[in-house]
């Protein structure tokens, strides 16, 4: 089985890989998906270490990429900010050389973006975002990975989001547009995408046939779509305003009825954690409709797949 090649050093955003590159990942990940659960193990990073740090609490990322390269035959490390110096005032740029003369890979789950680039500019063992404020590279693929062991023909493919113009958003709108899927975009104006990012995306899918729509009208977006998710309203460092973005969302939840008017057969998704009777009601939830935690089970398979593709290159080089 052949490990996918990518361009890049470090995956920072979905578009630092190109559709080529996205879909030889999602091949390989359910390659891999497929043998793993069939028994076989694979030893494609044995030997390298991945350093893990988390600003952010998690439970999927850290679970996920920890069990990911123990499969593949490596070793994770979990670095909370104070079990490391950047807890004392270390400056990310140092924390970045040092932890590159130690480890093969790192994966951040940091608040600002520009962290994240700083770790990145620095460090010379490819930089694997798990989330920041501004982008989640890893759920997006994953959740477009879920959708390809479906129907890989993306430019027949419609998803929506509903509700806050987050990270999630950023990120399932850009690699949409690369892949060539439609996405609509459904938020209240003061909650909708950023400006810059919408701009991107519709420059990207220009050129590979994908159509977007950022509306407030939850109807027109849902209208003809295969997948509909959602998102938390109020993300990690968000709570100081919860009470406001919360009445400005209520009316973008994801119902039975609101399910009823996209296409028939529409699949419900969601990053999780998910607040039942908020962005999503348990009904929808708990349907048949619901593919929520084979997306979950799915970012073990696919970050496997990123770590090989990115890692892999660093283990080749050290020979």
């Amino acid at each position: 089985m052949k490990i996918p090649s990518v361009a890049a050093k470090d995956l920072l955003t979905v578009t630092d890989l190109t559709r080529q590159e996205m879909l030889e990942i999602f091949k390989f990940s359910a390659k891999l998906k497929k043998e793993t659960l069939a028994g076989k193990r694979h030893k494609f990073l044995e030997g390298l270490t991945l350093a893990m740090i988390f600003e952010k609490s998690s439970t999927r990322t850290r679970v996920s990429f920890e069990t990911g390269i123990f499969q593949l035959g490596g070793y994770a490390l979990f670095l909370s900010k104070g079990d490391i110096q950047l807890a004392r005032g270390e400056t990310v740029a140092d924390t970045a050389r040092v932890l590159s003369g130690y480890v093969d890979g790192i994966m951040v789950r940091a608040y600002e973006h520009g962290t994240l680039i700083d770790l990145a500019r620095t460090a010379t063992v490819p930089v694997i975002n798990g989330l920041t404020d501004l982008y989640h590279p890893c759920q997006a693929l994953t959740d477009y990975f879920t959708i390809y062991e479906r129907d890989p023909a993306f430019p027949r493919i419609k998803l929506t989001y509903v509700g806050d113009g987050n990270n999630m958003a950023h990120s399932l709108l850009l690699c949409g547009a690369i892949l060539g899927a439609d996405v609509a975009i459904a938020s209240p104006k003061e909650y909708t995408c950023d400006r810059s990012i919408i701009e991107r995306a519709f420059s990207i899918a220009s050129s590979t046939g994908s159509r977007i729509d950022i509306t407030t009208n939850i109807d027109q977006a849902v209208a003809g779509a295969q997948y509909l998710y959602t998102d938390v309203w109020v993300s990690m460092g968000q709570e100081k305003g919860a009470a406001k973005r919360k009445k400005a969302l209520s009316r973008y939840t994801i119902t039975m009825p609101l399910l009823n008017k996209a296409a028939p057969g529409c699949r419900v998704m969601h990053c999780l954690p998910a607040h039942r009777g908020e962005e999503i009601t348990d009904e929808v939830l708990a349907s048949n409709r619901s593919i929520v935690f084979e997306q979950a089970e799915n970012r073990l398979h696919l970050q496997k797949g990123l770590m090989c593709a990115f890692m892999s290159k660093h283990k080749l080089f050290k020979k």
